[in-house]
């Protein structure tokens, strides 16, 4: 096959009009082309107000590729196309009678057990919450009735916290050996839009994405795989440096020397456990700031130009950085176009906000988290944990600016510019349920971060016009933008550093960020157990730190 890079064509071309550029760009007969696909499309936004042109990779197969390759063997941009196939590295011998265990199911969880089900290890997954049906009923009620539940709600539960966001599947990851197109596959095989193969930035939203992976569970569990819902791992069965299991919470003990541990980034009591048993952890960097909603049609404006509303593009994102003089970097993460402002917490007594998109988004407002990136030798030094105790003073603090009944502290941009308090509402209407409390954000983040933002919106501002408007609504606090520890792995194995058959995977591990990346990891570390049961000898784990 061939490989087209940097084709570009207009918004409102046909496909015939593709296959012609095609034709043209490798100067061939139309009949000599037989068949090609598009590997990704993009589009080129930087001259919004003159013209917007789409730019496609193309895979195609030709007739006498040879030689079409060594005709252009001057242009960079046509090449062989790359092997982008998933080959599985192992197949599991009927006789063998160990079963993988998987933790958490999801994103990471989820396509660990379904590779290693794939592979025929037939693994039992054990989640601490509730399939997407009743997880779905659950998280309503805490938006609807402020109703919380700890084991079943935006960040546990499966399809993980990744199930109410935006559903993105776009990662900044190294992806030499394209799992990624793997996870992409997977997806699509069970149900989501074909065009998250190719588009830049593709995404699912939450509604299609529960039907999604509950089709991955069944597929899962129809090639001899086990999924438990409801069964939250407390401890570690341990023998000289050897997992040989774990214990449920209900009391009930599984036996297996193999275990992913796709924990979330909320599985606090799951961190602290694994503490007391002395796995290797380390704290690590995250970041914490506030929700901000702006009209999404100010955005398509900004971003797009005259093209804003056209049907082929679809509601603008932004991504967003300043480096503040006080030394701190704040960003734009998770951005939701066309989306709403979620209560996100899994505690009682404590706020969190995130971001969530539905595959329309076609909601009034955009929000995006605007943090600031926060270190553990800097602003929560101690032990590994310091940083999920920093995290939750914060979110307790949230719970009381918002008025001890999970409604969110919420101030007006210009308002919280000027150090002034928030009283009433402008044309921007928060959209976060239960509901906001209008007043004064400045007591709940740290100092050096709320100084920060305050310098970052006005120099937003002068990128995306209207960004630091008076009456865009800042909502607080987001703190869960990563985890906040890192079970560290033998890079080899992929193994606890001092732990033999504990593999820590995803997100929750600090091995991910996003769903896309989340899937890769789960991919990469599935295998990493197929390799290692059936090499048939003890697992090895690198020196103990």
């Amino acid at each position: 096959m061939i490989r087209i890079n940097e084709l570009s064509l207009p918004l409102d071309h046909s496909p015939e009009e593709l296959r012609a550029a095609i034709v043209k760009r490798l100067n061939i007969r139309d009949a000599d082309l037989l068949n090609f696909s598009v590997f990704k499309r993009s589009y080129d936004a930087r001259k919004k107000n003159s013209v917007i042109l789409f730019i496609y990779i193309i895979d195609l197969e030709a007739r006498d590729e040879a030689s079409i390759l060594a005709r252009l063997a001057d242009d960079k941009n046509i090449r062989p196309a790359p092997d982008t196939s998933y080959h599985p590295v192992a197949q599991a011998p009927a006789e063998l009678s160990e079963r993988p265990l998987v933790v958490g199911f999801g994103p990471c969880g989820l396509f660990a057990a379904l590779l290693l089900a794939q592979m025929g290890f037939k693994p039992i997954v054990l989640e601490r919450g509730k399939d997407v049906r009743r997880r779905t009923k659950d998280t309503w009620a805490l938006w609807r009735k402020k109703t919380l539940t700890p084991e079943s709600n935006v960040q546990f539960g499966e399809g993980g916290a990744g199930l109410f966001s935006d559903g993105k599947l776009y990662s900044q990851i190294k992806d030499p050996k394209f799992y990624g197109r793997k996870v992409m596959h997977e997806f699509v095989r069970a149900g989501a839009p074909d065009e998250i193969m190719y588009v830049s930035k593709p995404h699912i939203g939450t509604f299609r994405l529960t039907g999604v992976v509950s089709t991955m569970r069944e597929e899962i569990i129809a090639l001899g795989g086990e999924v438990r819902f409801e069964s939250k791992v407390t401890d570690l069965l341990i023998d000289d440096g050897q997992l040989e299991g774990v214990v449920l919470e209900s009391g009930e003990t599984l036996r297996s020397r193999h275990v992913v541990l796709a924990l979330g980034h909320s599985s606090r009591d799951t961190f602290r456990m694994l503490h007391r048993q002395g796995v290797f952890l380390e704290a690590k960097p995250f970041a914490v700031g506030f929700r901000i909603e702006h009209p999404q049609s100010m955005i398509d404006q900004a971003r797009l130009g005259k093209y804003a509303g056209h049907p082929e593009l679809g509601a603008a994102d932004y991504k967003l950085v300043h480096q503040a003089k006080n030394g701190r970097a704040v960003y734009s993460f998770c951005m939701c176009p066309g989306g709403t402002v979620v209560a996100a917490t899994s505690e009682p007594e404590r706020v969190v906000t995130n971001g969530m998109s539905q595959y329309s988004r076609n909601e009034r407002n955009a929000n995006a988290g605007i943090v600031v990136g926060i270190n553990p030798e800097q602003d929560f030094p101690g032990g590994p944990l310091a940083g999920v105790e920093f995290q939750e003073r914060l979110e307790s603090r949230a719970y009381e600016l918002g008025g001890r009944d999970y409604c969110a502290p919420a101030q007006l941009v210009g308002d919280f510019i000027r150090g002034v308090p928030s009283s009433e509402f402008g044309e921007v209407e928060p959209s976060y349920k239960p509901g906001v409390r209008l007043g004064d954000l400045a007591p709940s983040l740290p100092d050096y971060a709320i100084e920060a933002i305050r310098e970052a919106l006005p120099v937003f501002g002068k990128q995306i016009r209207g960004f630091d408007r008076n009456d865009a609504v800042l909502t607080g606090i987001e703190t869960r933008t990563s985890s906040p520890v890192r079970i560290t792995r033998d890079p080899e194995t992929l193994q606890s550093l001092n732990l033999r058959g504990l593999f820590p995977a995803g997100e929750g591990a600090g091995y991910a960020g996003g769903i896309l990346s989340a899937g890769v990891d789960g991919i990469k570390v599935a295998e990493a157990v197929a390799r290692s049961m059936l090499a048939g000898l003890e697992p090895t784990a690198a020196q103990s730190h």
